[in-house]
């Protein structure tokens, strides 16, 4: 799940927990300054939650089509509770000042205990939903972290592993080093008998010479 998601979703469950508690605060207030002043609080924090639940399914139309069916259907129970809690809302708005005095007390205690029912039962699944979310997000963060262990050991690894192809190619270069070496020795020794072959074969040159030299006088004088 989309960890953006989720942040929208702790948000908006501690939203509508925290204006769940409001409305049925307001609830059993008599009219008047206070109410009033009470009522716009909560319908602020319901606008806060709107704008929650289009990011919420603007994020989830992102998602792969296996996740975002599963948050799109969150989506409209978030909805049909905000929109319980709209309703409800709305019936705090409305004035009761043409009722008796006694039908007032009873139908605000009446509206004051369903009120309480329904704020308990909406408070009880956003602590719920809310206590998911914290489970995913720490589930997440626990992936998070194994992740960011597994890439530290490659990274570990693959550092292991250049220094070792480092070491290799310094070994390389001291292997071609020493053939350049042996190569200039071989030349060198190739020069010098070369040069052996012509003195040799001067001396033979010359003592052959020699002898000629020799016999010619030994024969004709």
């Amino acid at each position: 799940m989309s960890l953006v998601y989720e942040g929208y979703e702790r948000q908006y469950c501690e939203l509508s927990a925290n204006l769940s508690r409001k409305c049925n605060s307001a609830a059993v207030l008599p009219d008047g300054e206070k109410k009033k002043q009470e009522v716009s609080v909560i319908q602020a924090g319901l606008d806060d939650a709107d704008v929650l639940i289009r990011k919420m399914d603007l994020e989830a139309r992102s998602l792969q089509p296996s996740v975002k069916a599963t948050l799109l259907a969150k989506l409209r129970e978030y909805k049909s509770d905000l929109n319980k809690l709209k309703r409800e809302v709305k019936k705090l708005t409305m004035p009761n000042s043409n009722q008796p005095a006694h039908e007032d007390l009873e139908s605000g205690m009446a509206g004051a205990h369903e009120a309480n029912a329904n704020q308990r039962d909406r408070l009880t699944m956003s602590t719920e939903r809310l206590n998911q979310s914290s489970d995913r997000i720490r589930e997440s963060r626990r992936t998070a972290l194994e992740t960011e262990e597994l890439g530290v050991s490659i990274l570990e690894d693959l550092q292991q592993q250049r220094e070792t192809l480092l070491h290799s190619h310094k070994k390389l270069y001291d292997v071609d080093s020493a053939i350049d070496r042996s190569k200039k020795v071989l030349t060198s020794m190739s020069r010098r008998i070369s040069r052996n072959k012509w003195i040799v074969g001067a001396v033979i040159a010359a003592l052959i010479l020699a002898i000629i030299v020799v016999m010619y006088f030994k024969f004709f004088h």
